[in-house]
């Protein structure tokens, strides 16, 4: 791939954004704003999973934009279950997932998927826990269990990843979308991880800002999520 990651394709841009939003009304519109700025971006899908407050309402202004997709799901389904619709929907060179609540800075996309662009990764995932990039200081102990779930990744695949759980991953295109998912809530993460890790994918890892939420502003993984990611990790580690 040897498109300008600036610049993009003639035709627009080299990148689908699927954002899974539910219940960020006080955050989307700055997400999508931002994500438009980047001259990269070709398509925006948001897939509203359930949202009981004004999430769609404002999502469908963007959609004056012809790069922006709106779908919703009725019922609230999951994080995995709102990737699924998006990865049916986004046909551009390279896809990545964009969480919709600020704690992932869009201006990161640019450096994110420059190895992808330039033709040395296939996967890139973007590291809360490298350093050498804004990271918010709060909760030990979710910093601790991103750490054991990483450690737990790298001894079952032998690998050196930092941060399994990281919501920023890029992907070419046609290689994600060929992934076979079923996971509908958080556990996406892990089973994308191990489906990339089964595959022996060229995998990279790059620091990203990381302006994270605390449980009384909106954050919504908790570790009750962190037991269920290791049990995926495990089950397709050892019998998938």
């Amino acid at each position: 791939m040897t498109n300008s990651v600036d610049g993009g394709e003639s035709s627009g841009g080299v990148l689908a954004v699927i954002v899974p939003a539910f219940n960020e009304e006080q955050t989307i519109g700055r997400v999508l704003r931002r994500i438009l700025l980047q001259p990269c971006v070709q398509q925006v899908v948001l897939v509203d999973d359930g949202s009981t407050d004004r999430t769609l309402e404002i999502a469908r202004e963007f959609t004056r934009d012809a790069r922006v997709i709106v779908r919703l799901h009725r019922i609230n389904r999951g994080k995995g279950a709102a990737i699924r619709t998006g990865l049916g929907l986004v046909t551009a060179p390279i896809v990545i997932i964009q969480d919709a609540d600020m704690e992932y800075d869009p201006s990161d996309v640019i450096e994110l998927i420059r190895p992808i662009v330039e033709g040395y990764a296939e996967v890139v995932y973007g590291s809360r826990l490298t350093g050498g990039r804004p990271q918010r200081a709060y909760m030990f102990w979710h910093l601790v269990g991103n750490r054991v779930l990483a450690l737990l990744t790298n001894i079952l695949w032998n690998t050196t990843l930092t941060d399994m759980e990281t919501g920023y991953k890029a992907f070419r295109g046609e290689i994600v979308r060929s992934f076979d998912l079923h996971e509908n809530d958080f556990r996406i993460e892990p089973e994308i991880t191990s489906e990339v890790l089964r595959r022996k994918l060229r995998l990279y890892e790059l620091p990203i800002a990381y302006y994270g939420r605390t449980y009384a502003e909106g954050k919504k993984i908790t570790w009750r999520d962190g037991f269920k990611a290791i049990r995926v990790l495990l089950s397709i580690r050892l019998f998938g």
